[in-house]
């Protein structure tokens, strides 16, 4: 009896745990959910010529040049582990400043893997041509709860503007999502 009793307490505390296992790592990203996240990105250069498409935050300051960015993006989980996103972000040039815009698509595998593509361009104070990217982006959600989610993640953007620039740049972000 004592047998059964252990193996009855056991099997409900697995499938307890299994339970809150996928709501954790699943229920975040299921369908009709929204979210909402920032990004921070390290790399890619910096000045007018470097990715000055950006929906993140960003700081960096070189020869007494600083440049400064701030951004969010928003997406709609239209089936369960995929989200059409949109995102919007200022960045400031020591004085020109550019307007961005995002959009794309994520999407968990696994519920917890993030792989995204996206188009992300930007309107330029002082300059004839605008750029236009395409990004690649990859990494992992830690989930913090029911909510939040932390996704350090590698992106990669290739130059749709040739005439702005034809070079690609690799970058390192850390990723902070609202889930609701």
């Amino acid at each position: 009896m004592k047998k059964l009793l252990l193996t009855a307490i056991v099997a409900v505390f697995g499938l307890f745990f299994a339970s809150a296992q996928e709501v954790a790592n699943g229920g975040q990203t299921s369908k009709g959910k929204w979210l909402i996240e920032a990004n921070t990105g390290f790399g890619g250069g910096g000045g007018l010529y470097g990715h000055s498409a950006n929906t993140g935050f960003g700081l960096t300051s070189i020869d007494g040049e600083t440049i400064w960015s701030i951004g969010a993006e928003g997406g709609y989980f239209v089936m369960d582990d995929l989200a059409i996103k949109a995102g919007i972000g200022y960045t400031d040039f020591d004085g020109d400043s550019s307007f961005s815009y995002k959009l794309g698509a994520k999407y968990y595998v696994s519920s917890m893997i993030p792989v995204q593509i996206d188009l992300t361009g930007a309107s330029i104070d002082g300059t004839t041509e605008d750029p236009l990217w395409l990004g690649l982006q990859g990494g992992y959600a830690i989930f913090l709860g029911q909510n939040v989610s932390v996704e350090p993640g590698i992106r990669y953007n290739v130059s749709l503007n040739e005439d702005f620039t034809d070079e690609g740049i690799f970058e390192f972000r850390v990723g902070f999502a609202l889930h609701f």
